[in-house]
């Protein structure tokens, strides 16, 4: 087998954006995966976006990535939620075909010239010694292929050392009918990696012609779909519907009753698992009082009857599984295609990355998605074009991408794992984004295409597109500001909040878009809000441009507290911004530490 300047392990939704970053960038790329028929399998809930979700996806797209064209072309529903409320928190999610989804994934990458798939599982790295620190070369995969490349992303998700759970039943695992990825994991802990174990899970699947739609509650979409990707304009297709039923206290009994049967709370697991999305035997013991839980039941896809029970997530045996979803309204005959299950995986500690997503410990090695204890797709895409971008950046002896929280949710995801770490599966939420109002999902092409254009990724046609963009805004603010109307002008007036960009009924707006006009009102509405939020990031952004030396000595600072200087050499911060946002670290050792950096860099 030939050699290849970039290696990708993993073909979920990290790796594919990683693989096609670096083979877009131009490298010859290989993608090593245990499954070339589960490509973009979506292993839970068939949905892309969500709440800070959607934002990531629309900022994936808007660098050049494919998550936004995949979902477009997929979606059987869509929603914006939150939309009675403010714009910081709104995002879009869809429904997807799951099986689309993934068949259009794998022919995505397939087509790609620069982009190669092999069939294997990678058991081992080829590590050489350079300039004192560990560099990778190559890998080693379980049918004894030796592959070496200038740079490795490992993107594993739940595969690593995986273990499965139903009941008493256990056994090694990446997803139900996948057999884990057996062997890295114990010898990324021989090269020293901080290697951990996290758990996740997923509902049962019951068949659709077995259930009662009488006793379920409609859940429509919104009834135009609305592309996630800004390359696109329109998406003409049925929406499909999804419901939501409840569980109740004959459903709690049966689940408390059979606890001792569980292996989350038998002690089989030892891996955290997702706090912000529990199992239903987490729902019952930690919520005694709740009556009932809201479960949705939403379609797998369209040639399916594959039905997904979102929010009913277990462990329990498969009789039991039976017996408690049958209680459920809607649910009473209902038949169980796939049985819910738990899976038990390794992952790498993130503060063992730089903000470039590369290793501390191994040397052009990236690493993205579950594999750096985060959960979700969108995550996990996020960090994967991340990763993608920024191998590509060392091949090119370029600078890394590093996106700062002042620029994108990606930017949020990502220092958030490399400056605090996790000890749960970590998922984005709008309240960890300090400057959500700025980063809105309708301006993620104006606030990062230009970074993934500067980076080789995005491309001349989608620079082109936002610049036709920046210019229709232009225009319209223009429209308003040159339109007057009782001494002033419609832009003061858009200001006011009793007033709308429709109802001013300005002449010339109706040749503009609704999503031109939209993100308009929004900038003119909330410009003051914008302003300070502007000001503030530009402190921070002036914090995160005192840079600390990757050599650089705390224990030569003389003052910093014991407790701060043993974090500040655990996680070394590129930044003093970054060093300020280490928990637990003190005010006053930070202004320490930035005196101790303007004298290096003035010496």
């Amino acid at each position: 087998m030939r050699d290849y300047e970039a290696i990708v392990i993993g073909g979920g939704h990290a790796g594919i954006e990683a693989a096609l970053a670096l083979s877009r960038e131009g490298f010859d790329t290989l993608m090593i995966t245990q499954s070339l028929d589960a490509i973009g399998r979506m292993s839970c809930n068939p949905a892309i976006g969500g709440l800070a979700k959607g934002n990531l996806v629309r900022e994936i797209d808007a660098l050049g990535g494919e998550m936004g064209h995949l979902i477009d072309a997929a979606m059987i529903q869509y929603r914006i939620l939150n939309r009675s409320r403010g714009p910081a928190v709104q995002a879009p999610r869809a429904q997807a075909d799951k099986f689309s989804y993934s068949r259009l994934a794998k022919e995505t990458c397939e087509k790609e010239k620069k982009l190669n798939l092999f069939m294997d599982t990678v058991v081992d790295f080829i590590l050489e010694e350079k300039d004192g620190r560990k560099q990778i070369i190559g890998v080693v995969t379980e049918r004894g292929w030796k592959i070496s490349a200038k740079v490795v992303v490992l993107t594993t998700g739940t595969f690593m050392e995986g273990r499965i759970f139903i009941g008493e039943y256990d056994a090694p695992s990446g997803r139900l009918g996948e057999g884990a990825a057996i062997g890295l994991g114990k010898r990324l802990r021989e090269y020293g990696f901080n290697v951990g174990r996290m758990k996740t899970g997923t509902p049962a699947r019951v068949r659709k012609s077995s259930l009662d739609f009488d006793e379920l509650e409609v859940q429509d979409g919104d009834e135009e779909m609305l592309p996630f990707s800004f390359d696109c304009d329109e998406i003409k297709r049925p929406s499909l519907n999804c419901w939501i039923t409840f569980t109740n206290e004959e459903t709690h009994k049966i689940i408390r009753e059979n606890m001792h049967r569980s292996p989350l709370y038998g002690g089989k697991i030892v891996g955290k698992g997702p706090r912000y999305c529990p199992s239903i035997e987490d729902k019952v013991m930690r919520f005694p009082e709740r009556e009932r839980h809201q479960i949705f039941v939403e379609p797998e896809g369209v040639g399916t009857e594959e039905m997904y029970l979102n929010g009913l997530s277990s462990s329990l045996p498969e009789e039991v599984q039976h017996q408690f979803i049958r209680t459920l309204p809607g649910l009473r005959h209902c038949e169980i295609m796939r049985p819910a299950y738990a899976v038990e995986y390794d992952y790498l500690d993130p503060l063992d990355l730089l903000p470039s997503l590369e290793s501390k410990v191994v040397g052009n090695l990236f690493v993205a998605g579950q594999t750096n204890g985060t959960s979700g797709y969108e995550e996990a895409a996020a960090q994967g074009i991340i990763a993608g971008i920024n191998a590509a950046q060392k091949l090119k002896n370029e600078k890394p991408v590093v996106l700062g929280r002042t620029d994108a949710y990606i930017g949020v995801l990502i220092d958030d794992l490399v400056t605090k770490g996790t000890k749960e599966p970590y998922r984005m939420f709008t309240s960890r984004a300090e400057y959500r109002l700025s980063l809105r999902h309708d301006n993620a092409d104006m606030r990062l295409t230009p970074i993934g254009y500067k980076a080789g990724l995005a491309t001349k046609e989608k620079m082109e597109r936002l610049e036709d963009k920046i210019e229709k805004i232009d225009a319209v603010k223009e429209l308003l500001r040159s339109t007057k109307r009782e001494g002033k002008n419609c832009l003061q007036l858009l200001m006011q909040p009793e007033n709308d960009i429709h109802t001013l009924s300005i002449p010339g707006l109706g040749e503009y878009s609704e999503q031109i006009l939209s993100e308009v009102q929004l900038d003119v509405k909330y410009s003051g809000y914008l302003k300070r939020q502007d000001n503030e990031a530009e402190r921070v952004k002036r914090q995160e441009a005192m840079i600390i030396p990757e050599d650089f000595d705390y224990d030569k600072v003389d003052g910093i507290s014991a407790e701060s200087r043993e974090k500040f050499k655990a996680v070394r911060p590129h930044s003093i911004g970054q060093a300020g946002r280490i928990s637990g670290v003190r005010v006053s050792d930070i202004a320490i530490l930035s005196v101790a950096i303007k004298g290096r860099n003035n010496g």
